[in-house]
């Protein structure tokens, strides 16, 4: 099974960075906006559509607030198997956000899964260093 590890060094303190990850129905306003340019809740579902269109349903796994860590699963879609985790860390005077996604799928799709992440986490640092 592939695992994708990205993580990235935030110039914002691990709370603010927190407190945003863990919004999980405002992913397309707190974290990632126009990575992911919609995002609603369905029950305890959240939907969210990518910038390239494609729609998923992530099911929330566990919200640790003492450990700062957030699970999901994508339960539809190419994937046979998604875990991803978005982790935040102290780092000096900021934060490191890290992001694990554990999947089984086709080769281009574990592919275009990586590339997807390297915009995704860049959109991350972007987002949280110019927020207020």
């Amino acid at each position: 099974m592939p695992s994708i590890r990205k993580e990235i060094q935030i110039d914002a303190p691990p709370e603010k960075v927190w407190d945003a990850v863990r919004d999980f129905g405002a992913l397309h306003e707190r974290l990632v906006p126009g990575f992911v340019t919609d995002c609603r809740m369905d029950g305890e579902d959240r939907i969210v559509t990518f910038v390239n269109g494609a729609t998923y349903r992530e099911v929330l796994i566990d919200l640790d607030d003492d450990a700062r860590r957030l699970a999901w699963s994508i339960v539809d879609g190419p994937y046979e198997h998604h875990n991803g985790v978005a982790q935040v860390f102290n780092d000096g005077d900021g934060s490191r956000f890290v992001w694990t996604t554990d999947l089984i799928a086709a080769d281009e799709v574990v592919a275009q899964t990586d590339e997807a992440m390297k915009m995704g986490i860049g959109t991350v640092k972007k987002t949280l260093e110019t927020a207020d």
